[in-house]
């Protein structure tokens, strides 16, 4: 299984600063690394014995943070994405110079080209 990974400290970084930025109306979307869980149970206890126990009812194997059905509406604005409402009112200017993702994108951990190694996380664990 894979997770996409943020520290609370980038979190609350990202949330203030899309309210600093945000117009009304936008859902945004960090891009962040990703990590496979076993990295992680690795990176915590080393000498851990791992068993996989399958996938739990309502798991994913890989999370998704854009779907492509969110796509036509998602602009990409660098370190982030914007996902824009679908209604008359709202208006994309903020945004018209952040490229429209193509159709059929979608941001997901298979997708996400940013990985932590074992020696990654151990480091973002011991912050």
């Amino acid at each position: 299984m894979t997770r996409f990974w943020i520290t609370i400290d980038q979190g609350v970084d990202f949330v203030i600063r899309m309210i600093a930025t945000m117009s009304g109306g936008e859902l945004f979307v960090p891009r962040i690394p990703s990590m496979r869980l076993v990295d992680l149970a690795t990176a915590v206890a080393p000498q851990a014995r791992v068993a996989v126990v399958g996938i739990r009812p309502g798991e994913k194997l890989h999370e998704e943070m854009i779907g492509v059905d969110d796509a036509r509406h998602t602009r990409d604005a660098g370190d982030f994405f914007v996902m824009q409402p679908d209604v008359d009112w709202w208006s994309s200017e903020p945004w018209a110079d952040a490229p429209l993702r193509p159709p059929g994108f979608r941001y997901t951990r298979d997708a996400n080209t940013q990985w932590l190694s074992v020696e990654d996380l151990r480091r973002l664990l011991d912050a």
